[in-house]
C-alpha cells in the first residue's frame, strides 16, 4: 500500500519515521516533528485507513507492518529510527522485531508489547458510528452530538479531525471506520509472539499518569527488548508529545 507521508525537514542519518496512534495522523506530529528535525531528518507517515493512506479491509499487525516495509523500500531508506506512538509503537515494535536491520533506533511512545483486554470496548467508536454526518454542519455540532458517550472535551476535539467537508458542504469521515471498528479486538492483542525480540537500542518513553504501561510492565518489555530504556515523563498521560512537547522532544534525543 501507497502510505501517504508529509516530509518535516531536517538532516541527518539515519532519518526518524514517525508512526501515529489510533485515530491520529501524520497531521498529529506536525509541531513535534518540526522540533524534532533539528535533530533528524523527520518523516510522519499516514498508517493504513487513517489520514490520506488508502483504505482496506485489512487492519491487522502483518499487513501494517508491510505497509511501512513497502514505504521504506520505496523512498530508498534501508535503515531508520523508527519511532511509534501507541498503536504505532506496536506497529514500530513488530517492524524492529522482524527486521532488525532496517532500525537503527526505537522509540515506543506509552505503549507495552502486551494485550489490552480493557481496551475492546471503546466509547469514542460508539460514538463516532453513531454520529448522523448528514445532520452536522460544523465540527462543533459533531462536538456536541457525541458528548453523551466522550465526556472528555478534548478526545471529542482529536476524534473531529477526522472529519472533513467536501465541496458540496457534506461531511465524511477521513478514517476507515468501518474497519477501523471491525479490527479493535485484533489491534488490542500484543503484535508480538514470545519468542520475538530486537537486540538494538530501543527508549520507552511514558506518561507518568497513563494506564497503558504499568510498572510490572518492564519485565516484558525488556524480554522482547534486552537493551530498552525507560523514561517516564511525570504528569501526563497517554499523548506526552501533545501534553508536554520540549520534554518528550528531549526524551527522544536523549541517548
Amino acid at each position: 500500500m501507497n502510505l501517504f507521508h508529509r516530509d518535516l525537514g531536517g538532516a541527518g542519518r539515519p532519518p526518524l519515521v514517525v508512526l501515529h496512534g489510533l485515530l491520529g495522523s501524520s497531521r498529529n506530529w506536525l509541531t513535534a516533528g518540526a522540533e524534532l528535525a533539528a535533530d533528524f531528518q523527520v518523516y510522519a507517515l499516514d498508517l493504513r485507513n487513517h489520514g490520506r493512506s488508502p483504505h482496506a479491509a485489512e487492519m491487522g499487525y502483518p499487513a501494517l507492518v508491510a505497509d511501512v516495509l513497502g514505504w521504506l523500500d520505496a523512498q530508498g531508506l534501508a535503515r531508520v529510527t523508527l519511532l511509534g506512538h501507541s498503536l504505532g509503537g506496536k506497529v514500530a515494535m513488530a517492524l524492529a522485531c522482524r527486521e532488525p536491520s532496517r532500525v537503527a533506533r526505537l522509540v515506543v511512545v506509552d505503549i507495552a508489547p502486551k494485550d489490552y483486554p480493557d481496551k475492546v470496548e471503546r466509547a469514542e467508536f460508539a460514538a463516532m458510528n453513531a454520529l448522523r454526518l448528514e445532520t452536522i454542519k460544523t465540527r462543533g455540532d459533531a462536538e456536541r452530538a457525541m458528548e453523551p458517550l466522550v465526556s472528555d472535551w478534548a478526545l471529542r476535539k482529536f476524534l473531529t479531525t477526522n472529519l472533513e467537508q467536501g465541496p458540496d458542504g457534506a461531511w465524511r469521515w477521513l478514517i476507515n471506520l468501518p474497519a477501523l471498528t471491525a479490527a479493535v479486538p485484533e489491534l488490542v492483542k500484543s503484535p508480538l509472539a514470545p519468542e520475538e525480540s530486537y537486540a538494538g537500542p530501543a527508549r520507552f518513553i511514558l506518561g507518568g499518569k497513563s494506564d497503558f504501561v504499568r510498572p510490572g510492565d518492564d519485565e516484558l518489555i525488556r524480554r522482547h527488548f534486552p537493551a530498552a530504556e525507560m523514561v517516564t515523563i511525570a504528569g501526563v498521560g497517554h499523548n506526552p508529545h501533545m501534553e508536554t512537547r520540549a520534554e518528550f522532544v528531549r526524551a527522544v534525543i536523549g541517548g
